[in-house]
């Protein structure tokens, strides 16, 4: 397991990658990394670019402060909704990409994604979360139909969520999705972008799966795609 001083340096890491990248301004976004028996979080009311190893907060895995002096920040239900979903996942970033973010706060899901690399990285889909309010008390019923075999989301009237083994690979999500999110609006000046065909899709998620970074249900949703896909 990675040293505590470690991931904290890691933390601030992506923090600082999220603000450069402008994934996020003001006091948007938040991070949390599991780490044993307890998370580690961004503070609230904190610019991401701000964000020092002294500022984070230790949780424990209901979201309830354990040390620190700063307040946790008021979405650390969609976080705990994630880890309790899914024991695969030890980290969860949620930004506001503005082109991804666009397709959330209008109601417009993404296209089924359209590049062959993306599919291997990302699964065949990015969901459209419906709108979750603040302190809903449904927000692991909702995320749980999603997350199931997704693992980035955009959530509507929100932003973006991504989840990952590891915070390299939550941040190059939800990266990848504000790409492919650009692409998308730009395709659509020339027509739309053209899906890829079904069994190229089927041998990407095989890939996918083979690379490691499919998960249980996932893994299920692909294999039963493919069986209808083979007895039409």
């Amino acid at each position: 397991m990675i040293s505590e001083l470690k991931l904290k340096k890691e933390i601030v890491h992506f923090c600082q990658k999220l603000t450069h990248s402008g994934f996020v301004a003001n006091h948007d976004g938040n991070i949390s990394v599991k780490c044993g028996s307890k998370l580690w979080a961004t503070p609230t009311a904190q610019s991401k670019g701000d964000v020092t190893e002294s500022m984070l907060v230790a949780l424990d895995l209901n979201g309830k402060k354990l040390s620190g002096t700063h307040s946790v920040f008021s979405e650390i239900d969609l976080h705990v909704a994630c880890y309790r979903l899914r024991p695969d996942i030890e980290v969860v970033v949620h930004a506001h990409p503005p082109m991804a973010t666009a397709f959330a706060v209008s109601g417009v899901p993404l296209q089924k994604v359209f590049i062959a690399e993306a599919i291997v990285t990302l699964g065949e889909e990015i969901p459209l979360v419906p709108f979750i309010p603040p302190g809903c008390p449904d927000t692991e019923k909702t995320l749980s139909s999603f997350l199931s075999y997704a693992d980035v989301v955009l959530l509507q009237n929100h932003g973006v969520l991504a989840v990952g083994k590891d915070l390299a690979q939550a941040y190059y999500r939800l990266e990848l999705v504000e790409h492919l999110a650009k692409i998308e609006w730009n395709a659509k000046s020339l027509g739309l972008p053209k899906p890829l065909p079904q069994k190229t899709i089927l041998s990407l998620l095989e890939k996918r799966k083979k690379a490691g970074l499919a998960h249980l249900d996932q893994i299920v949703a692909e294999e039963v795609k493919r069986f209808l896909s083979q007895n039409r």
